[in-house]
């Protein structure tokens, strides 16, 4: 039997709070850009691992 190597969504959270926290400090409010980056990357991340769960059973 094959191995599979599951999916990760670790970058997609980091890439989104880094992304998050860009575009707070071009609004001039980086803090709610960290929080909404962190909540959209969460959210992501969330259904990457259940997109990944489903496909292995």
């Amino acid at each position: 039997m094959a191995k599979r190597t599951p999916m990760a969504g670790g970058f997609l959270l980091m890439a989104a709070i880094l992304i998050g926290a860009v575009w707070g400090v071009a609004t001039g409010n980086p803090m709610k850009g960290i929080l909404i980056g962190t909540g959209i990357g969460i959210g992501v991340a969330a259904l990457i691992w259940l997109l990944d769960s489903r496909s292995r059973s």
